[in-house]
């Protein structure tokens, strides 16, 4: 039995219809390249783009028969940062920044994953902290790659985006099936703080 391939993303409002599955990932699994996936309804097929695009939740992956399968974001144990002033949201922001935190803006909200230290750091910078349960949707960043726009056109783009430096963001962390699967984010990079954020990829 020949396996299904998702070989391209439509992003979130570009496409219609009914998808055949829903896939649910956290931040971690919605930035792969080529691994096995499994739908909430049963539906198995092999994620194989020629890049590994960051997903957001209401994209939908492209198999080659034309269905589509729609992505959801995973809730996960998040800390939400409230701030009074947009000074102090920068303070803040900065030394998330510093530490390579992958980071979600929310007006004057901040979101990050649980991390008792830097929780204890945004205290100390005078901001309110509180844990919560959601999805995970950060800013990409100055490495992330983003999803094309452009559908199947790859005589013009190709999906060549371009090395936009990710040998120092992106993991390849082999599988069973030499799937290779990519990470965006280097949560060593903090200037010796590490992150032990605990996340089990089932799909490795």
């Amino acid at each position: 039995m020949t396996t299904a391939r998702a070989t391209s993303v439509k992003t979130a409002g570009s496409w219609t219809g009914d998808p055949v599955d829903t896939v649910v990932l956290d931040y971690d699994d919605r930035h792969r390249r080529r691994t096995a996936m499994k739908g909430v309804r049963g539906f198995e097929f092999l994620l194989d783009l020629p890049e590994a695009i960051m997903l957001r939740s209401g994209d939908a992956l492209a198999l080659e028969d034309g269905r589509l399968v729609e992505v959801l974001s995973a809730p996960e144990r998040l800390a939400e940062i409230k701030v009074a002033d947009l000074k102090q949201l920068a303070r803040v922001a900065w030394h998330l920044g510093n530490r390579h935190l992958p980071t979600q803006i929310l007006g004057a909200k901040l979101r990050i994953r649980r991390d008792h230290v830097i929780e204890d750091m945004a205290r100390g910078l005078g901001a309110d902290v509180t844990g919560i349960e959601a999805p995970f949707d950060p800013e990409g960043g100055a490495y992330a790659q983003p999803v094309p726009t452009h559908g199947h056109d790859h005589h013009e783009h190709g999906h060549d985006h371009g090395d936009h430096g990710h040998g120092h963001h992106d993991h390849t962390h082999g599988d069973a099936c030499g799937c290779g699967n990519d990470h965006e984010r280097d949560h060593k990079h903090d200037h010796g703080h590490h992150h032990g954020h605990g996340h089990k990829h089932k799909h490795d």
